[in-house]
């Protein structure tokens, strides 16, 4: 896959990981204001005489050491759910990474052409990871240059992706975030990937094609 300054992979995975980080700040407690100290005999007979007439006000507010305008400290309220699931959460917590790919970038693509974009994204990621349907794209998976699957068939799904432009019209890459099971036994969620796609013209006809890796 090939990567443009317009639409960096970088970017993709830092949105996902900084939202997941801002809700897991948000989720922290927090923190109470420590409790004002008692006020001594010495302070409270100095507080008493600063409603003498003879007693500067500035000497009295030292000695009181506390604002006597000072409302008391209201309940912390609790912090809101974080805007990503936590790691593990499974199909239930697709949605909401669905959603914050798409506050992240707005549509710019016809309707019609992002769905088309998003179910071959979709199709060329789990022919990429997991082997199954690769001869569907010989160009982009060329017999002469097979690898491997990495993931299970089982175990991959595709948690989320938006298809949007590349720099123009004639160009676009769908972002994808997607969980898997590698070959040594390791599941993780919230992976990052983007497939690159021109426009193209068959028998007058438009059609998105797939670029190959470099």
């Amino acid at each position: 896959m090939t990567t443009t300054p317009r639409s960096p992979r970088l970017l993709l995975a830092s949105t996902v990981l900084l939202t997941v980080a801002g809700g897991a700040l948000l989720d922290m407690p927090q923190a109470q204001p420590p409790p004002a100290p008692a006020a001594s005999p010495r302070a409270s007979r100095a507080a008493t005489s600063a409603t003498s007439p003879s007693a500067p006000t500035a000497s009295s507010s030292l000695a009181g050491g506390t604002d006597s305008s000072a409302s008391p400290s209201a309940p912390t309220q609790s912090a809101p759910e974080s805007a990503l699931p936590p790691h593990g959460e499974g199909v239930a917590g697709d949605q909401t990474v669905q959603r914050s790919l798409e506050t992240a970038w707005p549509p710019d693509l016809p309707a019609a052409d992002e769905r088309e974009l998003r179910t071959e994204g979709r199709a060329l990621l789990r022919a990429d990871a997991t082997g199954v349907g690769r001869g569907q794209w010989p160009d982009v998976f060329p017999a002469s240059n097979q690898v491997a699957p990495a993931f299970a068939t089982a175990r991959f799904r595709v948690q989320a992706a938006i298809a949007r432009r590349d720099g123009n019209p004639a160009k676009a890459v769908v972002h994808l975030v997607w969980a898997g099971m590698d070959r040594g036994g390791t599941f993780t969620d919230l992976r990052v990937s983007e497939w690159h796609f021109t426009r193209t013209f068959e028998k007058g006809a438009a059609t998105w094609t797939p670029q190959p890796r470099l």
